[in-house]
């Protein structure tokens, strides 16, 4: 004979999971929406205050003046939004997370970030990035997968096109211009 509490357990456990899947369904969570947005990212890795840290290196790798993104090198970042790509444009939100030197031969990244924007309509909201951007191979446009959100960004998919502005190859610092295509309820 099955334990009342057993049993118990695993009809809430059911209930649940039920419960969990309808409040994810289109019909609950509205239309779905398209929103595009424009910005710059600052990834700073010089100066006293850098937005981007090197974490670790592989084994046995030391960078190269014409490399300061090498090979292996994890960086943390917690990058500013902005408007425009000067440094003083006004601020619209943040990017936080990781990316990793992942080419041997030329600079690529692999970056899982979360987007979150700070002021707007859309404030408190985020979208995140894991994706491959290859940086060197393709300076002018890259397209990198959105796969998530939080938020009026809930349930996100889409895509982002990036172009780099500025990127200084004695120090890695950088200005990114990203024009996102959003899907979300």
């Amino acid at each position: 004979m099955r334990s009342p509490s057993l049993l118990l357990l695993a009809i809430l456990l059911g209930a649940a999971v039920s419960l969990q899947s309808a409040a994810d369904t289109p019909e609950l969570l509205g239309a779905e929406k398209t929103t595009r947005l424009r910005f710059f990212l600052h990834d700073t890795l010089s100066g006293k205050d850098p937005s981007a840290v090197l974490v670790a290196r592989g084994e046995g790798r030391t960078p190269k003046p014409e490399d300061p993104v090498p090979f292996s090198s994890l960086y943390a970042t917690d990058d500013l939004l902005t408007e425009g790509p000067e440094p003083g444009s006004k601020v619209v939100g943040n990017a936080q997370g990781l990316y990793i030197s992942s080419g041997r031969g030329k600079l690529s990244l692999v970056l899982g970030m979360d987007f979150e924007l700070t002021d707007g309509p859309f404030n408190g909201s985020a979208f995140v990035i894991y994706s491959r951007n290859t940086v060197v191979t393709h300076p002018v446009g890259r397209e990198l997968a959105i796969v998530g959100g939080r938020g009026k960004f809930r349930m996100a998919r889409g895509y982002a096109l990036l172009r780099t502005h500025v990127l200084d190859n004695n120090n890695g610092d950088a200005i990114i211009e990203y024009n996102v295509t959003l899907h979300h309820h």
